[in-house]
């Protein structure tokens, strides 16, 4: 559990820096420049992710299950997921009614793909992980909203065939994923078989 741990806290640290030392980003940022920032960010980002995977399987194999989810959190964690994957795509197609309205669809993706999995998985190492991830996003969600209001920023729209390629790529990345993606890369079958 603490190489999971470790993981975490060095990935979820290095997103946190913006909701909770602005300032000294900013700083950073002026100090080593932004490609060097980026580069340091990333590595460290990408360390805690290799930690996270690595962790997380040996904790999930080890640690104690906490509650057994009955088996409708499967279709409300599906519903949620495939949110989560709409949102997702809404970040990378920018300009949708759906960016607008949301304005950090990533974020609030994660929160319900992270919501889902807490609903569907009792493992003490899934409380760990996607708890750590929810209570991440639920804090840069409002820190990163309160930028936005306080800088005034708002989303421009572009046009109809946006809102609705934003659902379709979303389902269809969801789908792909669900069937074959979850398995192939967490070694679950979310609908079984």
């Amino acid at each position: 559990m603490s190489v999971l741990i470790l993981g975490l806290a060095l990935f979820l640290g290095a997103h946190s820096v913006r909701i909770f030392a602005d300032g000294w980003r900013d700083a950073q940022l002026a100090r080593l420049g932004e490609a060097r920032w980026k580069g340091l960010f990333s590595l460290l980002s990408a360390t805690g992710l290799g930690l996270i995977v690595w962790g997380y399987a040996m904790a999930r194999a080890e640690a104690p299950i906490l509650w057994t989810s009955p088996s409708w959190t499967r279709h409300l964690a599906a519903l949620l997921t495939l949110s989560a994957f709409v949102l997702l795509v809404a970040a990378y197609l920018p300009r949708s009614h759906i960016q607008a309205a949301i304005g950090h669809p990533m974020v609030a993706g994660v929160k319900l793909w992270a919501l889902a999995h807490l609903l569907a998985n009792g493992g003490l190492a899934d409380v760990v992980l996607f708890g750590a991830f929810l209570v991440w996003a639920v804090a840069d969600f409002a820190s990163a909203r309160r930028r936005d209001r306080i800088a005034g920023k708002t989303h421009a729209v572009c046009c109809w065939t946006r809102d609705a390629s934003v659902p379709a790529i979303g389902l269809l990345a969801w789908t792909l994923f669900a069937l074959w993606g979850h398995a192939w890369l967490i070694g679950v079958r979310p609908f079984g078989a």
